[in-house]
């Protein structure tokens, strides 16, 4: 099928899925939803996609909230601190281990990251405050776990709504025991998504991390000219580690990593490095631009998914070292291309030409557009959860064909659009999975790897590979019909 033809299905289905809802409806979601091209000159942003907007109330959006953005993806995975949801026990629990930051320490002893730790409010905290439970709950935290860094109090919404003073509080409890305490005001009803929660969390760990007490930080490393840090990498099934390897590889000496396996002093020494490399930058922009600006650090966007992009990355990291690095970088490549070759010989042909249609968060919508395309498959469709409009920008710099793109996508939308185009994947979040699976549909869960993973670097693009020819080419689906071909069904 010529791309023209293609283009046509895909601006025919948008034009289907509008037609469903009433006028005010569809004049506001036809601004969330387009057809992207590379070559478009015209297009602003990929399709011409507006982004960053209050969802439709009714609608079932994928977004989450600010207290998401914050606990659930940059303060919770840092492994040495104790991190408090401040609020009914609900968020929290909900919170707790969803994501699969992996961390190294012992559970409990010195790290704390799939303990739920809440200060489970009731009625009569709504009522008459939960300050003195606040202090309660700071006091057995520090008994029961003495050996904690410090300690992140998450706001949940009830804190914002009844007027708590988490700051005040904190900052009392820290002075009197000369502890790391860090309110967050991350309170779910602020802002549209989950994306104002990172950029509140950002904005906690510059002036709270990076201005902390040195007594409780202790001595810093001794800097080196080959210093770097990973910024905007959870280490979702082990992926900052998959990554450090290359990094160390090449000569680089690896400070910190934000913030999966994380610690408090790592984070606080990342203003000696030499380089920040950011990963997710919906997530950690923020950070990385204060610390160009205040501390004169470059940063780099890079991407590890697929051995195209990674080999694009490793070279662009390296040029910002000495012919030394850039030597090494090239050994990197070299040592790695015969398990590229290797994985690819053995997955590409049983791959090849198959469609893909992604909705995630974070970076992953564009990130992972070049490891599907090193394994010959096509994406015909994308979109974020709570992008803002530069990532509908960058998207476009990754697309090579007519896509379908689609924001905050809503479950009929995007239902409606795998019932129209037909992909032969969906890769998305968990809470479409079994939605696309009763369809007779291969499914990849893309937001925690479906408990697999590591999917960056060299040694996760095998494991990716394995993981979608699973998914595709498993005989299960010969036992299952989509609804389409069915005999007798529209």
């Amino acid at each position: 099928m010529g791309p023209e033809s293609l283009e046509a299905r895909q601006k025919a289905a948008v034009e289907e899925v509008l037609k469903a809802y009433p006028d005010k409806a569809a004049k506001n979601r036809a601004k969330h939803l387009g057809v992207g091209g590379p070559d478009d000159e015209s297009q602003k942003t990929c399709g011409n996609v507006r982004s960053n907007k209050k969802t439709v109330p009714g609608v079932m959006s994928q977004r989450g909230c600010a207290y998401a953005g914050s606990k659930g993806v940059v303060w919770g995975p840092v492994k040495d601190m104790v991190h408090i949801s401040h609020g009914p026990i609900g968020c929290g629990q909900y919170s707790r281990a969803g994501r699969r930051n992996y961390y190294i320490g012992t559970t409990g002893v010195d790290t704390f990251v799939t303990m739920n730790f809440s200060s489970d409010f009731q009625e009569k905290d709504i009522v008459f405050g939960g300050d003195k439970k606040l202090i309660k709950c700071l006091e057995e935290i520090d008994v029961l776990f003495p050996l904690n860094n410090g300690i992140t109090v998450q706001s949940e919404c009830p804190i914002g709504l009844i007027g708590d003073d988490i700051n005040a509080t904190s900052k009392k409890y820290a002075a009197e025991n000369n502890k790391t305490i860090i309110p967050v005001n991350c309170e779910g009803f602020r802002g549209v998504s989950q994306s104002l929660g990172h950029h509140i969390a950002n904005d906690t760990v510059r002036d709270y991390v990076f201005d902390a007490n040195p007594t409780i930080l202790g001595e810093t490393l001794e800097p080196t000219e080959y210093d770097v840090a990973i910024i905007g990498d959870y280490n979702i099934g082990g992926d900052a580690w998959s990554s450090r390897i290359l990094l160390e590889e090449m000569g680089l000496r690896v400070v910190a990593q934000w913030s999966g396996d994380a610690t408090l002093k790592e984070m606080a020494q990342t203003t000696k490095v030499k380089l920040n490399l950011l990963h997710c930058y919906r997530s950690m922009n923020y950070i990385s631009r204060h610390m160009e600006k205040e501390f004169g650090i470059p940063w780099v966007e890079y991407n590890f998914f697929g051995p195209s992009q990674t080999i694009k990355s490793l070279r662009k990291i390296a040029a910002f070292f000495d012919e030394k690095i850039q030597a090494k970088c090239e050994e990197v490549i070299a040592k790695y291309q015969p398990m590229v070759d290797a994985v690819t010989n053995k997955y590409r042909p049983r791959l090849e030409g198959k469609q893909v249609m992604l909705f995630v968060g974070g970076l992953r919508p564009r990130h992972v557009i070049g490891a599907y395309e090193d394994l010959g498959m096509e994406v015909i469709g994308t979109g974020y959860e709570f992008a803002h409009d530069d990532d509908y920008k960058r998207t476009k710099e990754e697309i090579f064909r007519s896509t379908v793109i689609y924001d905050d996508v809503n479950e009929y939308e995007l239902e409606a659009f795998v019932k129209k185009l037909q992909p032969d994947l969906v890769a998305s979040g968990i809470k479409e999975k079994y939605v696309f699976q009763k369809m007779g549909l291969p499914y990849r869960q893309m937001h925690s790897w479906d408990y697999s993973g590591p999917y960056h670097g060299y040694d996760g693009f095998a494991i990716f590979a394995k993981d979608m020819d699973l998914a595709i080419n498993s005989p299960v689906w010969g036992h299952s019909k989509a609804p389409w071909d069915k005999v007798g069904e529209a």
